[in-house]
């Protein structure tokens, strides 16, 4: 819950992506290691994040946060979208040129839709072993987005996310 407090932040999306909140600590690959302490929390929470715009749409873009809960068992990928998304097609995702699939918007806020997945073994490894994600949002049923997501450092980043 202090996540959504801390990170709900990321979540005013405008046509590009936001400015992320949080104390940028370090750099690691193309993923930005940010960390806060909410009002009310124990300790500084910290997550993953990269705000991207799509290549041939300079004014569409979104941020992809990623995240533990609060008991450290489980990591989240949150993707920040921006407003005008198609909300029944969803936010599609395909990692070096393979499909993994789609999920729902889980929430629209009147300054962006989020889309929010736990990892699984499965997808955690195409994410660690992958070289690139495009997350698709779509406008229309017949228009889908690519937005290009680089994993470089991705693992490294993870690691340090999980200590």
């Amino acid at each position: 819950m202090a996540f959504a407090i801390v990170f709900g932040a990321f979540c005013a999306l405008p046509a590009q992506p936001v400015q992320a909140q949080g104390l940028l600590k370090e750099t690691i690959g193309d993923w930005q290691f940010r960390c806060d302490t909410p009002p009310g929390a124990p300790s500084e929470q910290c997550a993953l994040v990269q705000s991207v715009t799509a290549e041939d749409r300079q004014n569409v873009g979104l941020t992809v946060v990623i995240l533990q809960t609060a008991d450290k068992k489980d990591t989240i990928l949150r993707v920040l979208a921006p407003l005008g998304v198609l909300i029944p097609s969803g936010l599609g995702l395909i990692i070096d040129d393979k499909q993994v699939g789609r999920t729902a918007f889980a929430r629209c806020q009147p300054t962006g839709c989020v889309a929010e997945v736990f990892f699984d073994p499965a997808l955690l490894e195409q994410f660690r072993s992958g070289t690139s994600a495009l997350f698709i949002i779509f406008q229309t049923p017949e228009e889908g987005i690519g937005i290009p997501v680089s994993l470089q450092g991705f693992s490294t980043a993870l690691d340090k996310l999980k200590q």
